[in-house]
């Protein structure tokens, strides 16, 4: 579950992208909004921030404060994506959505295959940029929150309308499903 490049820093506000695997909705097929929170609520626990997020039904955008750890960046986004994909196929099999599977295991690679890999749930790499300034992270979540309202999804009417977004801390100061951390208060 490698990035485009590797980051070496252990710390610091980054915008994360992953996609799943061929731009599949399986988020909404899985109804597995919830297992991307549970991701969430682990980082938490090892002292990391979500200061925003949106869920969409194939991708997630997120805006994360990585605290100082001894673990980089690429291995923490790596383990979550990897957790994060056996949840979503214990569920598919739990609702036996076999079609789905099927398509998933199709997509594993020769290679993969002979490690023992059984589905290929997210596309292998992700986006991460590190976030140097408030302009910059207000740019981000503006592009997050923005997202299920443009082009193609037309998710909800307006951004605060999404439920898997921190659009509504931000533009009315009320925490939504999940909450999150303002960018400005984290590392006070």
């Amino acid at each position: 579950m490698s990035v485009r490049h590797q980051i070496h820093e252990c710390d610091g506000m980054y915008f994360i992208t992953f996609t799943c695997y061929n731009w599949l909705p399986l988020f909404e097929i899985a109804n597995g909004y919830h297992l991307v929170y549970e991701q969430f609520n682990y980082l938490k626990s090892c002292g990391h921030s979500i200061a925003g997020y949106v869920i969409m039904p194939n991708h997630v955008h997120a805006l994360i404060h990585f605290a100082d750890t001894d673990k980089k960046v690429n291995t923490i986004v790596g383990n979550m994506k990897r957790f994060l994909a056996y949840s979503l196929v214990k569920e598919l099999h739990r609702q036996h959505k076999t079609d789905i599977l099927k398509l998933l295991a199709q997509g594993v690679n020769k290679t993969d295959r002979s490690r023992g890999k059984l589905h290929e749930v997210f596309e292998p790499s992700f986006d991460c940029k590190y976030c140097y300034g408030d302009n910059f992270i207000e740019q981000k979540l503006n592009y997050i929150h923005n997202n299920p309202v443009k082009g193609k999804w037309q998710l909800a009417e307006s951004t605060v309308e999404y439920p898997h977004s921190s659009a509504c801390f931000y533009t009315e100061g009320q925490q939504g499903v999940y909450e999150v951390t303002s960018y400005k208060c984290i590392g006070e």
